[in-house]
């Protein structure tokens, strides 16, 4: 049987290091390439075609996350293992509509990795076991409280971006959250380069994907 081939995303040298040698000792597994962030990571998959991708969520160009939805919206048959720090619910819900298969926290011994590896290579969702009981008891409980879009903004980046989906310029979002127009632009400028996106248009493009704001057809139509 052929090695799994594994692809390694994390922007600490050290760790990644670590992370590689201790899946490519593994007799069934092969690394076949290290990424320090996101970019590199969409870039290698595309062109190595691993079985498997290891990725961290916080990184400085491209977020885990977003990564993840790229990756597998070009090559739907790479399953994404993420391994990270956050244990949070808004991250894990990220990650698993980004197209994750596995969730495991970086406290997780070398063995327990390797083996989450192996299972979500072979096509088997795999979680931490916190994160596990805690699936269990939002899916067994009554409907949950909706998990907000775009995790890596912060509470008042998407109150600014989803009045920018309303149509709102920046004096009427000023206006509206009680802010003063710097810090809207501060704000705006933040959204954009977070969400990596060109322009404005784009990030109400993508709001809108996400609905947030009005029904499609709007856009733009407020004014201050």
């Amino acid at each position: 049987m052929a090695a799994l081939r594994a692809l390694v995303v994390d922007d600490h040298p050290l760790f990644r290091y670590g992370l590689a040698a201790a899946l490519a000792a593994a007799p069934d597994l092969e690394v076949v390439g290290e990424a320090s962030g996101g970019g590199m990571a969409v870039s290698m998959a595309a062109s190595l075609h691993p079985d498997v991708v290891v990725m961290d969520l916080n990184m400085p160009d491209l977020g885990g996350v977003e990564a993840t939805r790229r990756i597998v919206a070009h090559d739907p048959s790479v399953r994404v293992l993420v391994l990270t720090m956050f244990d949070d619910d808004e991250s894990v819900f990220a990650a698993m509509r980004a197209g994750a298969l596995g969730y495991l926290l970086k406290a997780a011994r070398p063995q327990q990795i390797v083996r989450a590896v192996r299972s979500v290579g072979e096509g088997e969702a795999i979680f931490s076991p916190a994160i596990a009981v805690r699936l269990l008891a939002f899916f067994g409980s009554a409907p949950p409280e909706r998990v907000e879009a775009f995790p890596e903004l912060t509470v008042r980046e998407r109150d600014v971006l989803r009045l920018m989906a309303d149509g709102r310029g920046n004096a009427a979002i000023a206006r509206s959250l009680v802010l003063s127009p710097k810090t809207v632009r501060n704000h705006v400028s933040n959204i954009l380069r977070k969400l990596h996106v060109a322009d404005r248009a784009q990030a109400v493009s993508r709001a809108k994907q996400a609905g947030l704001g009005e029904a499609p057809g709007h856009i733009g139509t407020h004014r201050p």
